[in-house]
């Protein structure tokens, strides 16, 4: 579990987040901090993995893969590590979430074209442990992952605990 952070690492996230590529002393510009109190807040934030591990997010369309869709999987229980561990080795599956409810898991996968999904998802359904699955096809991306709002309102000193009026 992460330690909550405050609203002086919500303004350097809020910076990093706005431009990923800054440096150091931009960061430290921009938020108003020293140098030192910004590397040393971001090695804080990397250690307690508040900080993801870096991978620019690459479209799959440009890599031939423009079909997104999610894939709830319904495995068996003492075979999940299992599960997970051969849906890592797929490489059109792009993220797999543990959930609550009737799926286990909720896989989102990239395909060619839709010859190519169905490729996909016979592929996930082979994989030794899981018993259902259920495919739902992505028709348009709404919103795109985003924690920006958050930290927003985490540096404004509102942590979201309060009844919004």
């Amino acid at each position: 579990m992460h330690d909550r952070v405050d609203a002086t690492d919500a303004r350097l996230l809020g910076a990093l987040a706005q431009s990923p590529r800054a440096t150091v002393l931009a960061l430290a510009e921009r938020t108003g901090l020293s140098r030192n109190t910004v590397q040393a807040r971001l090695a804080r934030l990397e250690t307690r993995a508040v900080l993801r591990p870096f991978e620019r997010r690459i479209d799959p369309a440009a890599l031939g893969h423009p079909l997104v869709a999610f894939v709830a999987v319904q495995v068996v229980q003492r075979r999940l590590d299992a599960v997970a561990d051969a849906l890592a080795a797929v490489p059109e599956v792009i993220e797999v979430l543990g959930m609550s409810g009737q799926m286990d898991l909720l896989v989102q996968v990239v395909a060619r074209d839709a010859d190519d999904l169905y490729r996909v998802a016979a592929v996930v359904l082979a994989v030794d442990g899981v018993e259902r699955t259920t495919t739902s096809l992505v028709m348009r991306r709404l919103v795109d992952h985003r924690v920006l709002p958050l930290l927003e309102r985490m540096a404004d000193g509102d942590h979201g605990d309060r009844p919004r009026s």
